[in-house]
């Protein structure tokens, strides 16, 4: 299966997740010392918390491991990846402008370095467009950190989306 974008479109790549010493990923929450019997489980039972510590309900996943989640102008596609091991989060944020794409590609870079945190701007060569993705091995991942990459993602998207645009208008 491949991941979706929250505009509903397949992407390709992810390495093979990380396995206990049977073969089987481990998929645990260490601080409660709760295990789950597989990764969409344990992202389920971690959007549930996430949504009650804000006070908002969020879909679980559906049947392909997939949910968003909306904050101001953003959406954030998590995809759980589990025959790679992998949990993505993916947030649509522009198109690549066609005017000073230079000056646009070196300003994403910039941000990258300090201002996204445990994310990254990447450019979807097929479809031009500009996302926000950050990924984690399913294995070994706590609510903690699950937290704070949402949040991250979420936080980011929201005030890039419309920055950049105002900088970079596509006319």
């Amino acid at each position: 299966m491949l991941p979706r974008d929250p505009c509903g479109e397949g992407y390709h790549g992810a390495r093979q997740g990380e396995s206990s010493m049977d073969g089987d990923p481990t998929y645990e929450d260490r601080t409660l010392g709760r295990s789950y019997r597989d990764a969409n489980d344990m992202v389920n039972d971690y959007l549930k918390r996430f949504g009650e510590s804000v006070g908002v309900a969020l879909d679980p996943l559906d049947e392909d491991g997939y949910t968003d989640v909306r904050r101001g102008s953003a959406t954030v596609g998590i995809n759980v990846l589990e025959e790679h091991g992998i949990l993505l989060f993916l947030s649509r944020i522009m198109d690549v402008p066609k005017e000073g794409r230079d000056g646009f590609y070196r300003r994403l870079l910039e941000l990258n370095f300090l201002v996204t945190s445990d994310a990254a701007f990447a450019i979807d060569k097929d479809k031009d467009a500009v996302y926000l993705r950050a990924l984690r091995r399913l294995s070994g991942l706590d609510f903690e950190e699950f937290e704070d990459l949402l949040h991250t993602m979420a936080t980011v998207a929201d005030e890039w989306d419309d920055r950049l645009a105002e900088l970079f208008p596509d006319e």
